[in-house]
């Protein structure tokens, strides 16, 4: 048995190398995943992080305030007049600074020791305005208080007395931890990528040979249903794990396109999360090749096959999401689902933190069962094709 699974094992790699145009786009987009995840996040946090150093705010009436001129001057902040279309450009996000208005009788009003006001508009629906407003937001309370002092001190009252407690803040989170909340993209990423690089290998081999009508004649060889399940799982499971196993390897240099200083200096990916994120991967990538085979092998048609596993896809795309929605620790059942554990588990991974024995070999019980069911149905409907 093991002798003619091995034979149809090469012949379904023969099979699968011959598409070269697939076979070349599923491993590009695989070596593409580490670079363009990369890319993107280091993006973003460049983008931010230049924002920040800008310093720079927008103000309509600036002219009517010398005393929050002088006092974003000395926070080495540049003032920038407001165009005239700038409240409208923010709704249309073509602009990413909030815009400050000031009232003309600001400077009147807060000699009088009364409360200016100041209007900070900006967009909730534009996330680059959202986030300048909140800084704008801490320079104009930094601004406030500044002047409560000089009023207190003024009428000889010690800033100090309305101050109950003093607050120092300590962040127990590592810089490991603090690099996993960009990196929550790179599971989900690795997950997809073995998806589809499973996907299309398990629909040929099944409703493919269907289609085309190469599957009756090889279930009339003297070979058992079992050795040729046997031999098609473990060269779709190859695939999947190939894809894998890039997918994982394109991290390794995809760091050095890091733009940002900071993500680079927090982010880490070595050889050894590397292996650990593969040996995670390599057993959902068999579990996986079995399921679609199963769901394939009854449909008559690669389209047919493709609507029924449109489900599957969907279902492993959105569990994920459990654990980039709800940061809260995961719970026990979840590792016992495929997908959403070797998710969780990748994540721990970046962050650092340590694993159980028994947290790894669950998700491997799992695959490994889900695996022999899903193989077991696909022999018992070739067999009860082949006796048709």
């Amino acid at each position: 048995m093991m002798a003619a699974a091995w034979t149809v094992l090469r012949k379904e790699l023969l099979d699968a190398l011959r598409d070269r145009r697939t076979l070349l786009t599923i491993l590009l987009s695989a070596v593409a995943v580490g670079p363009l995840v990369l890319v993107l996040m280091s993006t973003l946090v460049a983008d931010l992080e230049q924002r920040a150093e800008a310093r720079e705010i927008v103000v309509a009436g600036i002219e009517h305030a010398p005393t929050l001129r002088n006092y974003l001057q000395r926070q080495t902040w540049r003032i920038r007049p407001a165009l005239p279309d700038h409240e409208s450009r923010l709704q249309r996000n073509r602009a990413g600074e909030p815009l400050l208005i000031v009232g003309a009788d600001f400077e009147a009003e807060l000699a009088a020791g009364e409360a200016p006001r100041v209007e900070l508009v900006s967009s909730s629906a534009n996330a680059r305005a959202s986030a300048s407003a909140a800084r704008v937001a801490r320079l104009l309370q930094g601004f406030s208080q500044e002047q409560a002092t000089l009023r207190l001190a003024w009428r000889g009252v010690a800033p100090a007395s309305l101050q109950a407690i003093e607050l120092d803040e300590r962040d127990l989170a590592s810089p490991a931890a603090r690099a996993a909340q960009w990196a929550t993209l790179v599971p989900f990423f690795l997950l997809m990528a073995v998806l589809y690089g499973a996907l299309h290998a398990a629909l040929d081999t099944t409703a493919g040979e269907r289609e085309r009508g190469s599957l009756e004649p090889l279930l009339i060889n003297p070979v058992p249903p079992l050795a040729l399940v046997l031999g098609k799982w473990a060269a779709v499971a190859t695939v999947a794990m190939l894809i894998a196993l890039l997918s994982c390897a394109s991290f390794l240099p995809g760091q050095w396109l890091l733009r940002s200083e900071t993500l680079a200096a927090m982010f880490r990916f070595g050889w050894r999360e590397g292996v650990v994120f593969l040996g995670l991967l390599l057993p959902l990538a068999a579990a996986l090749a079995a399921l679609l085979m199963a769901i394939a092998i009854r449909c008559r048609s690669v389209k047919e096959a493709q609507a029924s596993a449109t489900a599957l896809v969907l279902l492993v795309s959105l569990l994920p999401l459990l654990t980039m929605f709800d940061r809260q620790r995961e719970a026990a059942w979840q590792l016992a689902v495929p997908g959403l554990a070797q998710v969780a588990l990748m994540g721990r991974v970046l962050e650092g933190e340590p694993m159980a024995g028994w947290e790894l070999l669950l998700p491997l019980a799992v695959c490994a069962g889900l695996t022999v069911l899903c193989l077991g149905f696909v022999a018992r409907t070739l067999r009860h094709a082949a006796l048709r």
